[in-house]
C-alpha cells in the first residue's frame, strides 16, 4: 500500500511568469545587498600602483574579510589618510610587530631581506631608512611603482592603523577589458 501525495501542476503562464519575476527580485535584492553592504567601489588616482592598478581602474573593495580576519602581506588594501581623509590603495609590505627598513633599495623585514621582484628597486628610501618599528595595531604600505608613490615611507602618511583600513581590494571591473580578480 503507497501513500498517495497530491501532487498539482499548474501549467499557467501567468503563474510561470509571476514565478520568474519573484525568483529575479530575489537575485537581485541580495546582490544589492551584498554589494552595498559589504563592498565599496573605489576609483585609482595617479600611477603608485602600476603594474596591478592602472589610473581610473574601477575596483571592488571588499570589507567583510577584515572583521573576520587580518589583512595579510602583499594585500592590496584601501585606507584613509590622516593628513587629508581622503581615499588611498597601496600594497601592505609590514605587519604589526615587525621592523621595516629599506636598505640599498631593497626592503628588509626584521633583519631579512624580502624576496619580491614585483617590489623592483627603491630609489627613495624615506623614513624607511631607518629602522620602523611597528605597533600592534600598524601596517607599513608601499605602492607597487614605488619611484612614484607617497606611501608609508613619508612622513605625512607613515605607519597606517588598522582602523584606517577600509577594506582589501581584490576585483577590477573597470576598464572592462581588464575586468577581473587582483593579485
Amino acid at each position: 500500500m503507497g501513500l498517495d501525495l497530491y501532487t498539482y501542476e499548474d501549467n499557467s503562464i501567468l503563474r510561470t511568469v509571476v514565478h520568474w519575476i519573484v525568483d529575479i527580485a530575489c537575485v537581485v535584492s541580495f546582490a544589492w545587498f551584498i554589494v552595498f553592504g559589504y563592498l565599496n567601489q573605489t576609483i585609482i588616482n595617479g600611477h603608485s600602483m602600476l603594474p596591478a592598478l592602472e589610473a581610473n581602474d574601477m575596483c571592488l573593495v571588499d570589507r567583510i574579510s577584515y572583521s573576520i580576519g587580518s589583512p595579510k602581506r602583499y594585500d592590496i588594501v584601501v585606507f584613509t589618510r590622516e593628513d587629508s581623509g581622503q581615499p588611498n590603495v597601496k600594497r601592505i609590505i609590514g605587519l604589526p610587530g615587525e621592523t621595516v627598513q629599506i636598505i640599498s633599495g631593497s626592503v628588509y623585514i626584521n633583519g631579512t631581506r624580502l624576496n619580491d621582484e614585483s617590489l623592483g628597486h627603491i630609489s627613495l628610501s624615506g623614513i624607511a631608512e631607518n629602522p620602523v618599528v611597528l605597533q600592534d595595531d600598524e601596517y607599513f604600505l608601499l605602492g607597487d611603482n614605488a619611484d612614484s608613490s607617497e606611501d608609508s615611507r613619508f612622513a605625512n602618511i607613515g605607519n597606517v592603523k588598522r582602523d584606517s583600513i577600509q577594506g582589501k581590494v581584490w576585483f577590477r571591473i573597470r576598464p572592462l577589458e581588464d575586468m577581473g580578480f587582483i593579485e
